[in-house]
């Protein structure tokens, strides 16, 4: 399975010929030189509605004709802008795919969409990928019902946010992969504006200190899980 970081939030999962990419936002990307024209997916999942997660949904969506999974006003929102395949959801809700499942779950945040339309209850997914537990996080604090993802999932890799001010920060996330017991790491929502600078090191020996690894992945860097 390889993991390709666009930025911010953004990844890009392939295996198995799928490609499975989480919360489009390149274009605005002001550390990103990087172009969404040239992403690919099969299969797009979308955590919340703020701008910094669905910037290039639409243009990407469009264009690849991939399905699309999010919270139901998110999808509502897309297909209002012309985006077809979609798959609305809410929290608990499980759809089975081509490439495995994937279940939205709770993430303490907000979500409104770049127009101003509600975004709905934002949230994450635990998704199994060729026999693999991820989980990928989107935008949120610490929270207990992550205990819950760690006793009943069997999660490899998580993507988690540690840049503070606007979700938990890296202190909260170390304790955060104690309770989804997950050792492996990637950080994401980080250092794209300066309120979300952290000090890499720091960030790496409070996840080392509770026994785990932070991957802080390059911006277009491909790494094989």
């Amino acid at each position: 399975m390889d993991v390709t970081y666009l930025g911010h939030s953004t990844f890009l999962i392939s295996s198995g010929g799928h490609q499975v990419l989480f919360d489009p936002f390149i274009s605005g990307n002001p550390l990103s030189t990087l172009s969404p024209e040239k992403v690919n997916c099969t299969h797009m999942l979308i955590s919340h509605g703020h701008s910094d997660h669905v910037l290039d949904a639409v243009s990407i969506a469009k264009r690849t004709g991939c399905e699309v999974y999010a919270a139901y006003e998110v999808v509502s929102w897309l297909e209002g802008q012309g985006v077809g395949n979609t798959h609305g959801m809410n929290h608990g809700g499980t759809f089975n795919t081509d490439f495995g499942w994937l279940k939205f779950v709770n993430a303490v945040h907000s979500s409104t969409m770049p127009d101003g339309n509600p975004g709905g209850n934002p949230g994450g997914f635990v998704l199994n990928i060729e026999g693999k537990e991820l989980y990928y996080a989107g935008d949120t604090s610490l929270t207990m019902d992550m205990e819950l993802l760690g006793r009943y999932n069997q999660i490899t890799l998580a993507f988690l946010p540690i840049g503070d001010v606007y979700t938990m920060g890296y202190e909260d996330a170390a304790i955060a992969s104690e309770l989804i017991q997950c050792d492996k790491i990637i950080g994401m929502h980080y250092d794209t504006y300066t309120p979300l600078r952290i000090d890499h090191e720091k960030a790496k020996k409070a996840f080392a200190d509770k026994g785990k690894e932070l991957i802080l992945m390059p911006i277009g860097e491909k790494t094989t899980f």
